[in-house]
């Protein structure tokens, strides 16, 4: 059984507004859960066995609750198809608050913000998310990211990161199942045609992985290589895999998984490609009709969409996906290729470039 469920999102779920309850998207996603533990034995369902899954801001919200205490008791399991590394101090929340307002003409409270319609709160917002990069100084990298809003670590709803919190053993009685695609950053690139240079690449480290040398780990890369690649593996890709080494530090069950299959050569394995294989919404003709689809494209997914489904299903009713459990000794991945196989993480120079690294809240740089 399949329960979808809405929850507020933009401005009016994430904004972090005075005189308004933070993190509003997750109070409406611990809602929801509630009313599947209330409800939805009469459906034929099982309280006692839910498991949630998301994919990217999904995925963050599934890395928050099981960080959240109040989510304790509200489910089983959970699927993160990639964990966001994007997680905001309140000071940071507020100073995007605080922007998007002044666009309104009104501070960020939520006396002064109650007389304008959704519509005004969304326009406001566009008109922010076309500046970002004008704040990166002040908002740090997260302004060079498609959105301002995250999950707000605000101390009450969110007592940490989620990497803290599961490290910690927040979710030990969870079994988790986490991954990523391997090009994440190909289709939010908007540089994909723009030439990048040594100095492009240079602050792109800076701003992301100061203390990493992608240089020497991948000589083969052109700088164009290196720029999408560093920024996948700040933005989706190490956050997951750090997700994984959370939960297991912290004595939960851990499975992971990596997409590598592609219908196209432009688009690779992309970001989203992974939930249209799981739920097999990939249409046949936009597969047909791309063109630098490869040859066998069409009968593969077919195949994998098939398997991914099969195995997530498996994961939600049984605990156990299939293959072997994530370990930090081989780091057990599912590699989902045209033929799906169980191998040792197959990102290990970019794992060791992140080894060091913890993700955790992202704060105000400075005051603008």
């Amino acid at each position: 059984m399949l329960v979808s469920v809405n929850y507020r999102t933009g401005f009016e779920g994430w904004a972090h507004i005075a005189g308004a309850p933070a993190n509003r998207g997750l109070l409406d996603q611990s809602a929801a859960l509630r009313w599947v533990q209330d409800n939805i034995a009469v459906f034929g369902g099982d309280p006692s066995n839910v498991t949630v899954c998301g994919q990217s801001a999904g995925a963050g919200s599934v890395a928050a609750l099981l960080s959240m205490p109040t989510s304790a008791g509200l489910f089983r399991r959970a699927i993160a198809q990639s964990v966001p590394s994007t997680f905001f101090s309140t000071g940071l929340a507020e100073a995007v608050s605080t922007t998007i307002a002044a666009e309104l003409g009104v501070r960020a409270n939520a006396a002064e913000l109650a007389g304008f319609s959704p519509h005004a709160l969304v326009k406001a917002t566009g008109s922010i998310i076309q500046q970002m990069p004008e704040f990166v100084e002040s908002w740090g990298p997260m302004a060079l990211t498609p959105t301002p809003f995250s999950p707000v670590v605000d101390g009450d709803v969110l007592p940490q990161a989620p990497w803290r919190a599961l490290a910690d053993g927040a979710a030990r009685g969870i079994d988790l199942l986490v991954g990523h695609t391997r090009d994440e950053y190909r289709l939010m690139n908007t540089r994909r045609n723009d030439e990048i240079t040594d100095q492009d690449v240079d602050a792109t480290l800076e701003r992301l992985a100061p203390a990493s040398n992608y240089r020497v780990a991948y000589p083969e890369y052109t700088s164009a290589q290196l720029y999408e690649l560093v920024n996948a593996d700040w933005l989706f890709r190490m956050p997951s895999l750090h997700l994984a080494d959370a939960e297991h530090a912290g004595g939960g069950r851990v499975w992971n998984y990596e997409l590598c299959w592609s219908f196209n050569r432009d688009e690779g394995a992309s970001h989203c490609l992974d939930f249209l294989l799981v739920f097999g919404t990939l249409s046949l003709d936009d597969i047909r009709n791309h063109p630098s689809r490869h040859p066998d494209a069409t009968d593969e997914y077919l195949g994998l969409s098939r398997q991914m489904r099969t195995e997530w299903v498996d994961f939600a009713t049984t605990g156990d996906p299939g293959w072997t459990p994530y370990d930090l000794d081989t780091r057990p991945t599912r590699v989902y290729a045209a033929d799906p196989i169980t191998q040792p993480y197959p990102e290990e120079r970019s794992r060791g470039l992140w080894h060091q690294h913890q993700f955790d809240t992202m704060d105000l740089r400075r005051t603008t």
